[in-house]
């Protein structure tokens, strides 16, 4: 596990989407793993500069989002497909049938999480997963619980994401209640996963997951630390507690590369 700390939330978005193109560029038909939320749409903004840069092409690239809202057409603006293609897709030349998104609008939410699943290994699995983190430590929309799924399914929502995500909506009462997410074990498929945090609200999940050397259901990024190919980005505001924790001192880093980057370690 490598984790990079840098001091804020738009130079992690610089290294982010530095991240991403560099795998792009290495392999031009990249199966993609996309998330939603605050936390990627700065790496967005900038992965549509690299683009307008002629630095990536995304003719080839081939992505799957994380989740969706149950019971949004994705024509509702707090749609995740409207966010995807808001934010993102519309402004790159990537190929709409390369673009897979769950519909949160489907009869059949069963056979739409087994066909999606499906869709994935048909492509040969993810080859990099983006992945922001909940402050009650969910990944997608996996949720602490008693138990976690492995595949894609419904899932109910608990208060805390709820509230954290309310602001997206008119108001609470209006915001849908389930959402279908890729399970964990979809996620921890990928070839390779990068992590991203920012903001202080973030600081205490991050060094609760960094610092605990278990797995637990009740934070389901845990699981993550198992993965054998995990980078973890947090600007400073994220990592100040785990950094307090460790007794770590912030090491200037000179490398022209990498000029954004203020500490960069590998853990176990």
């Amino acid at each position: 596990m490598e984790v990079i700390i840098v001091n804020t939330a738009l130079e992690l978005a610089s290294e982010a989407a530095k991240f991403i193109k560099n795998e792009i560029n290495t392999k031009p038909n990249l199966v993609l793993g996309l998330a939603t939320g605050d936390t990627p749409l700065m790496t967005y903004d900038k992965l549509v500069e690299f683009y307008q840069a002629g630095l990536v092409d995304f003719s080839k690239v081939r992505t799957f989002n994380l989740d969706e809202y149950v019971g949004l057409h994705k024509s509702d603006l707090n749609s995740y497909y409207y966010y995807m293609h808001h934010n993102f897709f519309d402004k790159i030349n990537i190929q709409e049938e390369n673009i897979h998104l769950l519909d949160g609008f489907s009869e059949d939410f069963n056979q739409l999480a087994k066909n999606y699943d499906k869709l994935i290994y048909e492509n040969k699995g993810i080859d990099l997963q983006l992945l922001g983190i909940g402050i009650n430590g969910h990944i997608g929309f996996n949720e602490p619980d008693v138990k976690l799924e492995i595949n894609t399914h419904v899932t109910g929502l608990t208060e805390e994401t709820l509230n954290q995500n309310s602001k997206f909506f008119p108001n609470i009462e209006q915001m849908p209640k389930q959402a279908i997410t890729m399970g964990l074990g979809t996620i921890m498929r990928a070839k390779k996963i990068l992590l991203i945090a920012t903001g202080a609200r973030k600081a205490e999940i991050m060094a609760r997951f960094l610092e605990d050397s278990s797995i637990s259901t009740s934070t389901p990024a845990s699981t993550l630390l198992l993965h054998q190919n995990l980078t973890i980005m947090m600007d400073l505001e994220a990592a100040r507690l785990y950094l307090k924790e460790k007794k770590m001192t912030i090491n200037e880093n000179n490398n022209q590369e990498y000029k954004n980057i203020i500490r960069r370690f590998s853990t176990i």
